[in-house]
């Protein structure tokens, strides 16, 4: 019984020191949480503006006829889909939750529904974590990082989204797909499929009212194709670097909510196994008492 009590005692201080880091995880978490949220929450819009002005600089551009629809880069939608670059996103550590799973099993599907219509796929992977899951089940990555994820840049995101842009360009990929888990609030995360390449937007829906509309002018002088295309390249790298930081806020409230479980779990473990700790003893006492009774009860 002496042993069974040191057992559990030592098990009750294990869990206690669990919990302290777990405590000191969730805190860590929580801080960080803040400042991604708020980057994550200004990227976003800053995103959607830039979305806005490009579909009005391809609606007027396109009223003028200066060019075929098709003529214009990152928007051909003639090109028929052989070959699919799928960018995901995850995290460098674990301790999240169901956060970079989530996202793996977003990848996976995506991969299976195209290899199902004859369309080959590559993987190009930030974070550690997808990186490990892929190379351990012998998937091979086209390109990959392990710095993107804890340290979104805007110079990383443009460097690394470039080469898939490039292979777009040159013919060597039809369409490109950013796969991340994106923040949605506090208590929860939502996975984004976002399709990059070709552009998405709905040509045939410019009207004489549309046209007409707006204060932004291009002048016939202009070149608008090269116009379209740099900007193209800016939301391009732009969605890439938004990526990166709405999976960084999602993955820190994942592990927050994470963290703060496992505390709330150690609790438990440390209040039965207390209980556990008492009846242990309670019952090696009255077997002590009933040996005692004995024994006195012998000497009579």
């Amino acid at each position: 019984m002496g042993n069974s009590l040191k057992d559990i005692r030592k098990e009750i201080s294990s869990i206690k020191n669990i919990q302290k880091t777990t405590r000191a995880m969730k805190l860590v978490a929580n801080s960080k949480l803040k400042k991604a949220v708020e980057a994550a929450k200004r990227s976003k819009i800053y995103s959607a503006k830039l979305n806005e002005v490009f579909n009005e600089i391809i609606q007027k551009t396109l009223s003028g006829n200066m060019f075929e629809k098709n003529d214009i880069l990152f928007v051909d939608k003639t090109r028929q889909v052989k070959m699919v670059d799928i960018i995901f996103v995850t995290s460098d550590k674990g301790l999240c939750g169901a956060f970079n799973s989530n996202t793996i099993k977003a990848v996976v599907h995506l991969m299976n529904e195209y290899k199902n219509n004859g369309i080959k796929i590559r993987l190009r992977g930030i974070g550690k974590t997808g990186i490990r899951y892929f190379h351990f089940n012998e998937i091979e990555l086209y390109d990959q990082s392990t710095t993107l994820s804890s340290n979104p840049s805007d110079e990383g995101a443009s460097e690394f989204i470039m080469k898939a842009v490039n292979d777009y360009i040159n013919g060597v990929t039809d369409k490109v797909i950013i796969v991340h888990n994106g923040f949605k609030n506090m208590l929860s995360q939502e996975i984004q499929i976002t399709e990059i390449m070709p552009f998405c937007i709905d040509l045939d829906s410019i009207t004489k009212e549309v046209q007409n509309d707006g204060e932004m002018l291009i002048e016939p002088t202009d070149n608008e194709k090269m116009i379209l295309e740099e900007l193209a390249k800016q939301y391009i790298n732009y969605n890439m670097f938004y990526a990166l930081i709405d999976s960084l806020a999602a993955e820190l409230s994942s592990r927050m909510q994470a963290m703060d479980t496992a505390t709330k779990n150690a609790s438990e473990l440390v209040k039965d196994l207390t209980i556990k700790l008492n009846k242990s003893r309670q019952a090696a006492i009255t077997t002590e008492l009933v040996e005692i009774n004995a024994g006195v009860e012998a000497m009579k």
